[in-house]
């Protein structure tokens, strides 16, 4: 399994219609085999660190074949332009809010491009760029964040989360747990930021979903001592 066609060949035929019709009601576009994630992974070790192809599969638009690429794929080898299109071309929220921040945050120009993606006016952009930033704060050692900037980011949560899109608005949520969560000089103010927001409505359509609850989700993670861990990855 080496080609693009021999992989595809491989996510139709491990795709099943209930998976489908599942990401379906998640929003997933109709370009989609619907292929659990777990057997992604079984292919994803079949080509593990075949970079050129990794890319070549995202480029496909088929929302399976776009997952499996951010698994294999190694972000520190992709450049910002790179990168960046993988977040303009992101057509589904897995895509934009999991795939894309996994290899973001492998790459030196996280936070740069993660500033630059919250600013878009394309919500699933913007909710990428949040998504990203959880990731930087949540990786990186607190002594090498740009904490003032963090701050502003809480502020600007505050003030306009009301006014944005369901993804944006639960991107914004999750950065506000992620700096509760592992940034340890700014936990109280991410704590009276979650207080101020409250419970975040957001729209998930014909799903189960639940939006946590910032206050809760943070207060949890201290109580079972993961508060302040640093994660290695955003790769799931």
């Amino acid at each position: 399994m080496k080609t693009v066609s021999q992989v595809m060949t491989a996510l139709k035929k491990m795709g099943s219609d209930q998976t489908r019709k599942t990401f379906a009601r998640h929003g997933a576009p109709e370009n989609c085999f619907g292929v659990k994630v777990g057997d992604l992974k079984v292919i994803a070790k079949q080509i593990k660190g075949d970079q050129q192809l990794a890319c070549d599969l995202y480029d496909t638009g088929n929302v399976d074949a776009m997952y499996l690429a951010g698994i294999v794929a190694d972000g520190s080898k992709m450049s910002k332009k790179q990168l960046d299109n993988w977040a303009i071309s992101a057509p589904w929220h897995m895509i934009a809010e999991y795939t894309v921040p996994g290899v973001a945050n492998e790459s030196p120009h996280s936070r740069e491009l993660a500033m630059k993606w919250i600013k878009s006016r394309k919500p699933q952009v913007a909710a990428a760029g949040w998504t990203t930033y959880s990731g930087v704060v949540a990786i990186h050692p607190d002594d090498e964040l740009d904490l003032k900037e963090v701050e502003s980011l809480l502020k600007q949560i505050e003030n306009s989360i009301d006014t944005m899109s369901n993804r944006v608005k639960y991107a914004m949520n999750g950065f506000v747990i992620s700096v509760g969560g592992y940034v340890k000089p700014l936990a109280a103010q991410a704590k009276a930021t979650a207080k101020k927001i409250g419970r975040v409505d957001v729209d998930v359509g014909d799903t189960a979903c639940k939006i946590p609850l910032a206050t809760e989700y943070i207060d949890k993670m201290e109580k079972t001592g993961r508060a302040f861990k640093k994660r290695k990855t955003m790769k799931c």
